[in-house]
């Protein structure tokens, strides 16, 4: 399954990235704590460079504990500063802003020493659909970015102030041009990352039921009540269209409306609480 998208106004953003990025102190790099290590973007090296940088684990609420908890050792371990988060919740707020104070301390501390007195800037970035605005919002209490749980939804930079000295600036989520590993591609498919419009959605469930029943067989057991130990995926995905009635006239098997259910039922987190990537060592 050949998997690309890279829309123009991705090329755009990355563009706007790179124009604006001498303009902020920190980054705040969002990854989607579901698949951490897809969620790099190769495109994201130069923009960073060596300015300082908070990893933010989004999502951790829908993701595997464990595999979280690997994850922020390995941060550790390499020095990354991080905070693992859901933004959804506001009390998560003040972590995120923390985190951001501590990485520019000596910036604000230059500053000062200067008798200067100016906001610490931040830009937040991060692949498509990764809960960027969803932190800003978190972040200002209030909706002061537009938000949605489709990919492409900030189409533009969007500067916010925040009571406490700091400004985000917003940017839309952004992808690479090429996918060389097909295995990130669908990844990336499975967390909403590239728009289910421009893929064979019937696929990518098939892929992703193929992926549960090797990482995580008895949570796909236990949503579907199906048996999937030792099944091909095909028949995986028949069993659930079966069980849960997606069925055309003739009781021919509906394999679009199954996958959408699937993609949405992990999404939600109503399989489980599910990571695919685990870090590298």
């Amino acid at each position: 399954m050949q998997i690309q998208w890279y829309p123009g106004h991705m090329t755009k953003a990355m563009r706007m990235m790179e124009e604006n990025v001498k303009l902020v102190d920190a980054i705040g790099y969002v990854l989607d704590a579901r698949a951490p290590q897809s969620c790099f973007n190769p495109g994201f090296v130069k923009i960073v460079g060596s300015r300082p940088c908070v990893f933010i684990l989004n999502k951790c609420d829908l993701a595997d504990p464990a595999k979280v908890d690997m994850w922020c050792e390995y941060f550790r371990r390499n020095n990354m500063p991080f905070v693992r988060v859901t933004a959804t919740a506001s009390k998560e707020a003040a972590k995120i802003v923390q985190a951001f104070v501590d990485v520019t301390a000596h910036i604000t501390a230059k500053n000062k020493a200067k008798g200067v007195f100016k906001p610490v800037r931040c830009l937040i970035l991060g692949v498509p659909n990764c809960g960027k605005s969803t932190i800003i919002n978190c972040l200002s209490g209030r909706k002061a970015v537009i938000t949605g749980d489709k990919p492409g939804v900030t189409k533009g930079k969007q500067w916010v102030r925040l009571t406490n000295g700091l400004e985000l600036l917003d940017t839309p989520g952004t992808l690479w041009s090429k996918f060389e590993d097909e295995v990130v591609a669908r990844r990336l498919c499975f967390i909403g990352s590239i728009k289910d419009d421009v893929v064979d959605i019937e696929k990518v469930a098939l892929a992703l039921i193929a992926e549960l029943q090797n990482m995580y067989p008895d949570l796909l057991a236990a949503r579907y009540g199906v048996e999937v130990h030792g099944k091909p995926p095909i028949e995986v995905y028949n069993a659930i269209a079966a069980r849960r009635g997606f069925l055309l006239r003739g009781g021919e098997v509906d394999y679009e409306r199954c996958a959408k259910a699937v993609l949405d039922d992990f999404r939600k987190g109503k399989t489980g609480r599910i990571t695919f990537d685990v870090p590298q060592a």
